[in-house]
């Protein structure tokens, strides 16, 4: 398994990681240690969750009884930020919130140090300089070894890292978007001042929810998967995706590939992709996602696949 630095920090990742999203809920204590068996197993060493993942708690949870005396051996990530309770006031990121979610979060997974804690979601009411000045003070403690920032616009990433500087705190060193082959926005703004401030890059939905698996066609789902649900269905199945798919389906065709290896090839090319966040429910998808990242793709392959991309 090929590892990369995290951004400019020196914590080093595997390229293929591991979301733990379906732990706790749609997978069970055991189907859940199977995959984080067969991801060890594999040479997967980052492990991404949230505390609200798996109803609120269960993912961590669960990662805490299965991972043991292997947790050492392991990058630990998780993030904070979303409401965990149903009124909506077990969030944000605040001082007072981040000091109570990090204890929680430790209790669950049955650690003393987590080596990635990451702002889920942008909190409106709160300075990012109390944020960062407290997760500035959880790293001095120990209990924290990094930070990362999830689901923020360009512009926020780029007040965090000039606030870091000007007080001397440490500052994130990754981002983690949603980026892939029908999801290339941030393109725009964010990649281009993540290389400016050196952070390195987490994309999630790699296969965008299914679409980019091959298993799904214009008219005809693929039972029991998540883009039979409305929340993802709406998002990803629309006509300009399908019809994107269907070309892309055809480039790797022609040159005997699957349109799951292009998905994470393509990903692994870009060098700001630290590592590929891709969440499994079976063993044997993590073998499929670790060996897609094998081909390697030309400048032409790249140049064709951009012009198959592109947007009307």
């Amino acid at each position: 398994m090929e590892t990369r630095n995290l951004g400019h920090s020196g914590l080093q990742v595997s390229l293929v990681g591991l979301g733990c999203n379906n732990f706790g809920m749609f997978l069970d204590l055991e189907a859940s240690r199977k995959v984080i068996d067969k991801a060890i197993e594999l040479g997967i060493t980052l492990f991404d969750t949230a505390d609200i993942y798996g109803n609120r708690g269960g993912s961590e949870t669960m990662m805490g009884q299965i991972l043991g005396d292997r947790r050492k051996h392991i990058i630990l990530a998780t993030k904070f930020g979303m409401a965990m309770d149903e009124a909506g006031t077990l969030k944000g990121a605040s001082r007072r919130y981040i000091f109570s979610a990090v204890e929680a979060s430790l209790r669950r997974l049955k650690t003393d140090w987590i080596d990635l804690y990451q702002l889920h979601q942008v909190d409106p009411l709160t300075p990012m300089e109390e944020t960062l000045r407290a997760l500035d003070d959880l790293i001095k403690q120990g209990k924290v070894r990094y930070i990362g920032i999830s689901n923020h616009p360009a512009w926020k990433v780029a007040d965090a890292e000039w606030i870091s500087r000007q007080h001397n705190l440490n500052h994130f060193i990754s981002c983690q978007d949603e980026y892939s082959l029908l999801a290339r926005a941030p393109e725009k703004e964010l990649i281009p001042a993540m290389k400016k401030f050196g952070l390195g890059l987490l994309p999630y939905f790699p296969l965008a929810s299914g679409m980019l698996t091959g298993k799904h066609h214009r008219g005809n789902l693929s039972h029991g998967t998540r883009l039979e649900t409305a929340r993802f269905a709406g998002r990803f199945t629309t006509d300009e995706n399908f019809a994107i798919v269907e070309k892309l389906a055809q480039f790797c065709k022609k040159r005997g590939h699957t349109l799951l290896e292009l998905a994470f090839s393509w990903l692994a090319m870009k060098a700001i992709n630290s590592s590929i966040i891709a969440g499994a429910t079976k063993p044997e998808q993590l073998e499929q996602n670790v060996k897609a990242v094998d081909w390697k793709l030309t400048p032409e392959d790249l140049s064709e696949i951009d012009a198959l991309t592109a947007r009307a």
